[in-house]
């Protein structure tokens, strides 16, 4: 019996619009009752989903956990209280913001567990990011000093094209002295980790916590950070709309894609 589904936010558990539809909330509250726990694993910082943590009846419950940053930060729902926390050194986060700056068609995130800071935001950007991103601040000078005494657990960049994402990571993996979970998502982004923060490495940890063993745990995403959490759950999925790399790996690849319910799909063919 599997006890804790860990699930990607962008393009797997949202439909293009930006909402959980009401068949996938049903389903996910249907799992819930069974005993199974349901938790994010996203990309995005914890503040970013307690909508849709409301939405699921799952906000400021305690017992149930959002994995976020990537895996940087696992947080439980009650009070948001923080578990686990992977930090990345101010030097290397600096020496990125540094690169991603250089590129004014770049739009440069950096992410603490709790804020968003992002820079040269454009009008592609704002429309992906609005209703999944809304609460962050936008620093006018091009430094990140007064971040240095901050945990930071993440730096991200939009991209414009995917040779473009491909030629930065190497670059970055040649020429920087820390190692880094360098992943892609979305399409869009290029995303820089400590190297003890991924979400499949979260996702063991979190079911650790909770005395559940690997193969207890579905994981289910679409992209190039999803591989980690859908290599180490006993159960990998791809929704339909995945990246080929990823329903290469997954053990099973969804019929519906993000706007057809795809994580009802599973709830109903490995749960119910």
């Amino acid at each position: 019996m599997y006890k804790l589904i860990v699930c990607d936010m962008d393009e797997t558990l949202l439909a293009d619009n930006k909402t959980i539809t009401p068949k996938t909330v049903e389903a996910i509250k249907r799992a819930v009752k069974k005993g199974v726990r349901f938790s994010p694993n996203t990309g995005r910082g914890f503040l970013s989903v307690q909508d849709d943590l409301e939405k699921l009846g799952l906000k400021d419950v305690s017992g149930q956990y959002v994995i976020s940053n990537n895996g940087a930060v696992i947080v439980e729902n009650k009070n948001n209280r923080i578990v686990k926390m992977e930090t990345m050194k101010f030097e290397t986060v600096n020496e990125l913001f540094k690169l991603g700056i250089e590129h004014p068609e770049y739009c440069v995130h950096i992410y603490t567990p709790d804020e968003l800071y992002i820079w040269n935001m454009n009008d592609e950007e704002f429309a992906y990011i609005d209703g999944r991103l809304n609460d962050y601040e936008q620093p006018k000078d091009e430094s990140i000093e007064f971040l240095k005494k901050k945990p930071i657990t993440k730096i991200i960049f939009s991209v414009p094209s995917e040779g473009e994402r491909l030629a930065l990571q190497k670059y970055v993996q040649e020429n920087f002295d820390e190692k880094l979970n360098i992943t892609f998502s979305s399409d869009r982004y290029i995303e820089f980790n400590s190297k003890e923060a991924d979400k499949g490495q979260a996702a063991l940890h979190l079911g650790e916590l909770l005395g559940i063993k690997p193969e207890e745990i579905i994981a289910i995403g679409d992209n190039g950070n999803d591989v980690p959490m859908i290599k180490a759950a006993g159960l990998g999925v791809s929704v339909a709309n995945g990246r080929e790399f990823v329903k290469e790996i997954a053990d099973y690849v969804t019929e519906a894609d993000n706007n057809h319910d795809p994580v009802a799909e599973v709830i109903e063919k490995f749960i119910d």
